[in-house]
């Protein structure tokens, strides 16, 4: 997650990134880290968070997720594991990978950072392939999902910031 790019993706990867402005404000600053570090931006987009016990909700590195997503009477599970964590002065977020019965096989990002003008940006990244079995069949759906959830992700932020006005 320190690198600005994911210009290195694996083959059969399909790269993903998008940086958009959300503030630049101090009290946004703050509300974004807070929610980015709390899953906000998944559970805004409608999903639900399932942690491991000893996290309280919060990202912690290591740790193993699943992520569940309901799409009308199905309920789609995600398990996922934190790979990767950052909490500075200027960038905060968080990447996890996919761990088996995922829908895909890949890694997502989500990464709020400050410039020396006090503009906030948030970045979305993600490195997706096909998943394994049943959901190897499914994958030109679910890249359909992907992007209507990338929208809310982004729209899920814009809204979370909007409260420090």
């Amino acid at each position: 997650m320190a690198d600005e790019s994911w210009s290195d993706a694996p083959s059969g990867s399909r790269p993903f990134e998008r940086t958009v402005l959300i503030g630049d404000t101090a009290a946004q600053w703050l509300l974004a880290t807070e929610a980015v570090l709390a899953w906000g931006v998944k559970t805004r987009s409608g999903f639900a968070v399932l942690h491991s016990a000893g996290t309280d909700g919060h990202v912690v590195d290591g740790a193993e997720y699943t992520l569940v997503a309901e799409v009308g009477p199905l309920r789609i599970h995600e398990p996922v594991r934190v790979v990767s964590v950052v909490d500075l002065p200027d960038r905060c977020g968080f990447a996890y990978a996919t761990r088996p019965g995922h829908p895909v096989t890949g890694e997502e990002a989500f990464i709020v950072h400050r410039t020396a003008d006090g503009r906030v940006w948030f970045t979305l990244r993600s490195l997706t392939r096909p998943g394994i079995g049943r959901w190897r069949l499914a994958f030109p759906v679910i890249l359909l999902a992907q992007r209507w959830y990338r929208r809310r992700y982004l729209k899920a932020m814009r809204e979370i910031v909007s409260t420090a006005d």
